[in-house]
Formats: structure tokens, sequence, C-alpha cells
């Protein structure tokens, strides 16, 4: 039997040829991610749709709301939150201005204000339940104000840790630039719908 020997050459130039055909491979594929994040948020944003249908549901049937006996809701502090969620979106963006322009350094800057101040929006949240003279169980309004409130600040709790992690990564020299800020943008626009649900939610329970 004669046996067959092997060119190297011809090995490593197979080699070369299949690892090009991966990467070209690869590289055919579309990015979903943004397409994920958005479908995500879709999603998210039923789930209050729901809540604050079920709210006005609430509204519209009961003779009297809030029930009678609730203490009335402090708009002071609620109020500076709104602005300052609010204004925590703009910064927000500032952020991803920044690093398509390829400010890293500002970018970070404008990353940690906005963590900062959403930060703020949940200290001002914490301090308000603790001063209100209702509980979760004193009666309907009560029950609606706490879930709406309590999951919204959910929500706003996982967008601080979501720009405290980008943040981070930045800190690597070339993880973000002009050309890949998907983390940056991902965050930035969860931020402005968490921005958007509680302007919505400010005024069912606030200003109705």
């Amino acid at each position: 039997m004669q046996s067959q020997t092997i060119d190297p050459a011809k090995t490593e130039l197979n080699h070369h040829h299949t690892a090009e055909a991966t990467a070209g491979h690869h590289e055919e594929h579309p990015d979903h991610r943004l397409f994920g994040l958005i479908v995500f948020l879709i999603a998210e944003g039923m789930i209050f749709m729901g809540l604050f249908g079920a709210y006005l549901a609430f509204r519209s049937t009961i003779p009297v709301w809030p029930p009678a006996g609730t203490p009335e809701l402090e708009l002071l502090l609620p109020g500076v939150n709104t602005v300052n969620l609010i204004a925590s979106s703009f910064v927000m963006h500032n952020a991803d201005t920044a690093i398509k322009k390829n400010d890293t350094r500002g970018a970070r800057t404008w990353l940690a204000i906005t963590a900062a101040m959403g930060a703020v929006f949940l200290v001002g949240q914490v301090y308000e339940y603790t001063h209100l003279e209702f509980g979760l169980t004193t009666n309907l309004f009560a029950s609606a104000f706490y879930v709406l409130t309590g999951f919204h600040g959910l929500h706003v709790t996982i967008g601080v840790l979501a720009i405290v992690a980008v943040l981070w990564r930045s800190r690597v020299k070339g993880h973000y630039n002009s050309e890949k800020h998907f983390g940056i943008e991902a965050a930035e626009i969860y931020w402005h719908f968490v921005d958007v649900i509680w302007i919505i939610l400010f005024g069912l329970l606030y200003l109705l």
C-alpha cells in the first residue's frame, strides 16, 4: 500500500481559506440586538399599560376616588423628582452624542451624572414612601399607588445598574467608540423609556 504524504503548505493554505470563509460567514449575520431591545421594551410597555388601564378602571368605577379618608399626596417632592428624571434623559443623550464623537471621557462624565441623577430619584422615592400617611393595604388607591410607583422604581434601579455597568466597561480603552457603542445606545433607549413611563404615571397618580 502506498503511503500518502501531507503537504504542510497546502494544509496551512486550506486552514487559512477555511478561517476566512468562517469569518465572512459570521460577518454576514445582521445585528439584531437593537431589535431585541425594542421588542423587550414593547413588552414592558404593555405591562405598564395594563397597570395604567386597571388604575383608570378603578378610578372610573369607584364613586369617590381616592377613597374617603385617603391623605392627599404631596406634589413638591414628586415634582422635583419628575424634573430630575426628565433632565437626566437629556444628560444621558449627551453621553451617546459624546461617544459618537469618540469623546470617551465626556461620555463617562455624562454617564456618571445620569447614574447619580437616577440614584437621587430613587432616594426621593424612598423618602416619600417613609413619609406617606397610608400603607400598601390601606385601600385600593394605596395599593395601586405602591404597585405602580414600586414597579417603576424597579425599572429605574435596573436602569441605574445598566448605566453603571456601561460606565465600568468604558474604562477599557477602545471598548466604546464612534463605531462601536451599542451598550451606551441601549442604556440611553432604556432610560428614555423609564422617563416616558414616569411622566404618564405622574400625571395619573398626582395630577388627575
